[in-house]
């Protein structure tokens, strides 16, 4: 990291939290706030053209929450969490964030985090060259599959369009599909890809809506209008649009355990 200041993003829906965190920040010293973001889709946009060295964010947040934002922004950014509830502390810290700040904070349980971002930075910036730094933290798909396993399928998927976030609603998707190291997610004709392996998706996705019926495809059973023969072994999904998805034969057992 050198000499020079940590540049910081600051993302909390509340202003007090903000001005708690900004004042904490400028008495210790050795750090640049970039950005102050109130919302997720703001806090979005700013790192991705930003590209701090650490942000602090709060988990609780209308419209995008921070383990949404961690989903579209990726791996790349050291996060320290900053939240009044503590149910989210293990899993953050089984994803390897930074640490964990619990609300009301002091100043210096605030320098402690900022010491231990420094700290990873350092680590990362000590590679050989010809070595990639380790991640920082894992994926912010893998994440927010980590979040949300026991707490019920998601209810929209979010995806990342420069700076633009798509928000679909789980129910208006017709089927996911594997393409190479991105999926395909159709929505009333529409496209939408988002670098995700699909044994992500479905893992985030409810079984009871969505059926992995071939090793490339998840299908809302919602859309299925029947099954049909297409060779001596084999069948396909015709939905009810008209398009046709392959079915592999542990696939069809699937649909029909499902149905």
């Amino acid at each position: 990291m050198g000499e020079s200041n940590l540049r910081v993003i600051i993302v909390d829906d509340e202003a007090l939290a903000r001005q708690v965190l900004r004042e904490h920040l400028t008495t210790l010293g050795g750090v640049e706030i970039i950005a102050e973001c109130a919302n997720g889709f703001e806090a979005v946009k700013q790192i991705s053209e930003l590209q701090p060295d650490l942000i602090l964010l709060d988990v609780q947040m209308p419209k995008l929450d921070g383990f949404e934002v961690l989903e579209l922004v990726g791996r790349s950014v050291p996060v320290v969490f900053c939240t009044a509830y503590d149910e989210f502390a293990v899993r953050a810290f089984e994803v390897h964030a930074v640490d964990y700040l619990l609300k009301p904070f002091s100043e210096e349980r605030v320098g402690q985090a900022i010491e231990r971002a420094k700290e990873r930075l350092g680590q990362a910036s000590d590679q050989p060259h010809d070595e990639a730094p380790p991640p920082v933290m894992p994926s912010g798909d893998k994440l927010r599959a980590e979040v949300k396993r026991d707490s019920g399928p998601v209810e929209r998927v979010l995806i990342r369009d420069g700076s633009r976030v798509h928000v679909l609603p789980v129910g208006e998707i017709d089927f996911v599909q594997a393409q190479d190291d991105y999926v395909c997610f159709h929505v009333s004709g529409k496209e939408f890809l988002k670098e995700q392996p699909l044994a992500e998706v479905e893992a985030t996705l409810d079984p009871a809506r969505f059926v992995r019926v071939h090793r490339s495809y998840l299908l809302n059973v919602d859309r299925l209008a029947r099954v049909e023969p297409l060779t001596k072994d084999s069948r396909i999904a015709i939905l009810k649009d008209g398009r046709r998805l392959p079915l592999s034969r542990a696939g069809y057992q699937r649909l029909n355990a499902l149905l």
